[in-house]
């Protein structure tokens, strides 16, 4: 998710569930050190509960950025083990750590030494890369950064082919084994182990519920934020009336105000709001007045303020 799940994407999906742990981009260990770590880590405070994903190898700077994120205040860690992409193999960390579940399990249990007890140190991971054998590569590793104390485990249910596949067919062509990851959970009853890879619906995601501890959603959350608004109801039991999507169109127009005033741009925040209103009555010119208007000079939370009218009224035309 880099480049969508920033903090005004992170800010907009919290409106949408009160309970639903949000993840960051994914974050590279030697710029959460050297770089600029307000940009790179910093979040607001209606985020809650947020996790932090890293991308690294070596388990000392993976020490101290823990140490670092303690001190900001995220709510989990997380060590990607699963990203395929050709930026992160180049950087010797995501995926291609399967191979090495040794190194992962020092880069764990130095993150664990520098945790403070409250903050939970993760993992997530494929089934396997390459040629692996997923039975021995997914619970070889498993095995070993439980043992190195790793408080919950987030499997992608498919292989990542780091040769021959790119980022995005990693998504989508290697065959999802979503049996894998409930023998693994049957095998670690007491440990959170979680599920990802090909969930839409969150019908899907309550279905999987029956066997393991947590799903992640992430594009299809993403481009469809809808879904959303619903989650609490269907992953959490919460009784409350889900957001009202007026309301919350609201509150991220003003949102969109102050950003603009600090000198931030509208599009910052209304690119990741395109797909609000998937499947509605007035999604179309939704979409465009996000796309054209946002992105002009001078845009502000107007945007989002006259988009909302023009699906209110296509919603009045249709009924």
């Amino acid at each position: 998710m880099m480049d969508w799940t920033d903090r005004h994407c992170r800010f907009f999906h919290r409106q949408l569930t009160r309970h639903t742990l949000l993840y960051t981009e994914m974050v590279v260990a030697d710029a959460a050190i050297h770089g600029d770590r307000e940009r790179l880590l910093g979040f607001d405070d209606a985020e809650h509960p947020v996790a932090l994903q890293l991308g690294g190898s070596d388990p000392d700077k993976l020490a101290e950025v823990t140490r670092i994120v303690a001190d900001f205040g995220y709510d989990e860690v997380n060590l990607n083990v699963g990203c395929p992409s050709d930026r992160v193999q180049s950087g010797t960390f995501g995926a291609c750590l399967m191979r090495t579940p040794d190194l992962v399990a020092r880069c764990v249990e130095a993150m664990k030494a520098a945790a403070p007890a409250s903050l939970p140190v993760t993992v997530k991971c494929r089934i396997g890369v390459d040629d692996q054998d997923p039975e021995q590569a997914l619970f070889g590793l498993v095995r070993q950064v439980v043992d190195a104390g790793a408080d919950a485990i987030w499997v992608h249910a498919r292989k990542a082919w780091l040769e021959g596949l790119s980022p995005k067919e990693n998504r989508d062509i290697p065959p999802l084994d979503y049996d894998i990851v409930y023998r693994l959970k049957a095998d670690y009853p007491d440990h959170f182990i979680g599920i990802n890879g090909g969930i839409h619906e969150l019908d899907q995601a309550h279905a999987h519920r029956a066997h393991v501890d947590g799903v992640m959603m992430g594009r299809a959350a993403y481009h469809n934020p809808g879904l959303l608004a619903q989650a609490d109801r269907v992953m959490f039991a919460e009784t409350a009336t889900a957001p009202d999507l007026a309301d919350v169109v609201g509150i991220m127009a003003d949102y969109v105000d102050r950003h603009v005033r600090a000198g931030g741009k509208a599009h910052h925040v209304t690119r990741h709001m395109v797909g609000l209103f998937h499947g509605v009555a007035g999604a179309r010119q939704w979409r465009q007045t996000l796309s054209t208007r946002g992105v002009l000079a001078g845009a502000d939370g107007d945007v989002l303020r006259d988009a909302l009218r023009n699906v209110m009224q296509a919603g009045q035309a249709a009924a």
